[in-house]
């Protein structure tokens, strides 16, 4: 089999072979948010059911998710991927807003999660 295999893609694995085989880690560049409308919706990927979610970011249904994967361990990730944007896009898109409220509903508490 490997004499069907191309000069590329031996080099490829010869190459991430010779990192220490390290490979691509792919939680630690894994976008959570995805901003849309100038902030007022946002595409919130699932790591725990493969979903991705079309939510406004001011709705009951999008603090909700934040909560279910924040119980699942994901909550550090996407607080500081809100602060992120919060930092980086104008303030008009409120970010600095929607991080508040995710934060007076503790949806970054790992048990808030309805049982």
């Amino acid at each position: 089999m490997a004499a069907n295999t191309s000069k590329t893609a031996r080099a490829s694995v010869k190459a991430g072979q010779a990192k220490g085989g390290a490979g691509l880690n792919v939680l630690g560049e894994f976008k959570y948010l995805i901003p849309l409308n100038n902030g007022k919706h946002v595409y919130l990927r699932n790591l725990v059911d493969g979903k991705t979610l079309h939510l406004a970011t001011g709705s009951e249904a999008f603090t909700e998710a934040v909560k279910a994967l924040a119980a699942a361990g994901h909550g550090a990730k996407i607080k500081a991927e809100i602060e992120g944007l919060a930092a980086k896009l104008p303030a008009e898109q409120g970010w600095d807003t929607t991080l508040k409220t995710l934060e007076e509903a503790d949806a970054f508490a790992a048990e808030a999660v309805a049982a």
